[in-house]
């Protein structure tokens, strides 16, 4: 079972899919932005962003370039930071639970607060796959020839402990390492 678990997600499809998951609320948003702009400049200058129109550009361009980055995982690490700053703001700007004295307000702000945090999490945990693949070949692409064994699903013997009593090319290249 474990191993046919492992299989499925060294697919290249699955990283795709969890990578445009991840980023759904931000291209979403930057989407719907861009589409219906006077409501995005709305938003901005109900939050007191000013000048709106500046703000709500802004805020399409990381959405979209961020989630773009992600998707398709290159300079993956540049689009999470970015997203993650730009998530971590809102929480500081827009959804200023402290401030909100009025209930269910408060409540519901400080809920999407706290899921932002965990989005800020699932960036962060983007970039440090998207660092340890760039170190082991791609993670989430079909390589081929040499680079193809750096993202292969291992035999059960080469664990995260580097057990293995040999030298194997897995180990060698880089794609398990004790910190794992």
């Amino acid at each position: 079972m474990k191993d046919m678990i492992h299989r499925f997600l060294g697919l290249p499809i699955i990283a795709l899919a969890a990578r445009i998951a991840l980023t759904f609320p931000f291209w979403a948003s930057g989407v719907a932005k861009l589409v219906d702009f006077d409501a995005g400049v709305a938003e901005m200058a109900r939050v007191g962003l000013e000048p709106a129109a500046a703000f709500n550009g802004a805020t399409i361009i990381v959405q979209l370039v961020g989630s773009l980055l992600i998707i398709a995982n290159r300079l993956a690490w540049l689009g999470a930071g970015a997203l993650g700053i730009f998530t971590g703001l809102t929480i500081l700007l827009a959804h200023r639970f402290w401030a909100i004295t009025e209930e269910p307000f408060s409540t519901i702000a400080l809920h999407t607060a706290m899921e932002h945090v965990g989005i800020i999490g699932g960036l962060i945990a983007i970039s440090i796959v998207s660092r340890r693949g760039d170190k082991a070949g791609r993670i989430g692409t079909a390589p081929s020839g040499p680079a193809r064994r750096n993202t292969e699903i291992p035999e059960p013997a080469h664990s995260a402990d580097m057990s293995c009593e040999t030298r194997c090319p897995i180990h060698e290249a880089g794609a398990y390492r004790a910190e794992n």
